[in-house]
């Protein structure tokens, strides 16, 4: 098949190469870029392992060309090996078990704080449920939620 040459932007930093137009993100970003925490998991779109931010939004990128993306992926959370305060939440309320599932949930979790700063239990239920746990009860990740978002609203005041 033919190649297309592209210029997508990961996590600040712009990269050019030569792809199948036919390319979905989720292998550009692994296969390609080698950033493996975008995981694929289910390859129908069900899981949302392998959520990331486009354009501020948590799309699962196994159902985007490469050739149409601007994202940031979990590797673009941490700044200067700080973690991001939703990393912080997942690791001290136990949000995660096996860690398969887990950069799904933090880009999920970014979007729905960037959204709302204080979500009440329900809207946490409502706006995850688009990603899969094979492991935990969610209770968990519900409690990392609510702990991020407090310290995200404590870093803004």
């Amino acid at each position: 098949m033919a190649q297309v040459s592209i210029e997508v932007r990961v996590n600040g930093s712009t990269h050019r190469r030569e792809v199948e137009p036919r390319l979905l993100l989720v292998h550009f970003l692994r296969d390609v870029l080698g950033l493996t925490g975008t995981h694929v998991g289910c390859d129908t779109s069900s899981c949302g392992a392998c959520t990331v931010l486009l354009g501020g939004l948590a799309v699962k990128s196994c159902t985007l060309l490469a050739v149409q993306a601007e994202i940031t992926t979990v590797e673009g959370l941490a700044t200067n090996g700080d973690l991001h305060a939703v990393q912080e939440g997942f690791w001290e309320e136990h949000g995660l078990q096996c860690g398969f599932c887990t950069p799904g949930f933090l880009m999920a979790t970014v979007q729905l704080l960037e959204e709302n700063a204080d979500p009440g239990d329900a809207e946490i239920r409502h706006a995850l449920e688009g990603n899969i746990c094979r492991c935990t009860g969610y209770q968990h990740i519900v409690n990392a939620v609510q702990n991020a978002a407090g310290k995200l609203r404590e870093a803004a005041s």
